[in-house]
């Protein structure tokens, strides 16, 4: 459960302001169907985040031990840095008008934008962290969902109520505190 519940929280306040979520907002002022756009983010984000958290988890597997365990919190701490750095969203990064509907339209353009950013990297940190991929990719997925759908059917008019900087704060503290919690456990500072 807190593998869950955790990944839910970091994903759903890192995802705020960021690239794809700006994309969402896009796709939805383009197509103007936002249930297939919702359709096409979930799939997308249930395969980017399954193979994710598969790599987080086959990775500390793999790596097992007390350096590993410190590179994973350098991880949390450098994303909390990383979330203050808003993120922008080009016209050339836009999808391309397309011969598929929103839905496909949606699942390969979320699915490859997602590739490399931050919430895809905190998914795989997370899957190291929890070493669970289902609890992981379904916090995650839930996360992105809490951040997305809103900007699918509210588009700019969310984006200009919320207080950007502030939940990138927060989520940034959110990473920080992961971060300096696995360091103290894997300094041996905690019981």
């Amino acid at each position: 459960m807190e593998a869950l519940l955790t990944s839910t929280a970091v994903v759903a306040l890192a995802e705020i302001g960021d690239k794809t979520q700006l994309l969402a907002i896009v796709l939805a002022t383009r197509f103007k169907r936002p249930w297939p756009i919702v359709g096409g983010i979930f799939v997308a984000t249930l395969a980017n985040h399954f193979l994710a958290a598969l790599v987080g988890e086959q990775a500390s597997a793999f790596l097992n031990g007390q350096w590993f365990r410190y590179l994973i919190a350098f991880s949390f701490i450098a994303m909390a840095a990383w979330t203050l750095i808003p993120d922008k969203f080009d016209d050339d990064d836009a999808p391309k008008p397309s011969r598929f509907g929103p839905f496909v339209a949606t699942a390969i353009a979320f699915f490859l934008v997602e590739m490399g950013d931050k919430t895809q990297l905190a998914t795989i940190a997370l899957g190291a962290r929890f070493q669970s991929v289902l609890p992981v990719m379904a916090g995650t997925t839930i996360g992105m969902m809490i951040a997305n759908v809103p900007a699918v059917f509210l588009g700019d008019a969310l984006i200009k109520r919320v207080p950007l900087a502030v939940v990138r704060t927060v989520a940034a503290l959110l990473f920080l505190v992961i971060g300096l919690w696995l360091l103290a456990q894997t300094a041996g500072w905690l019981g």
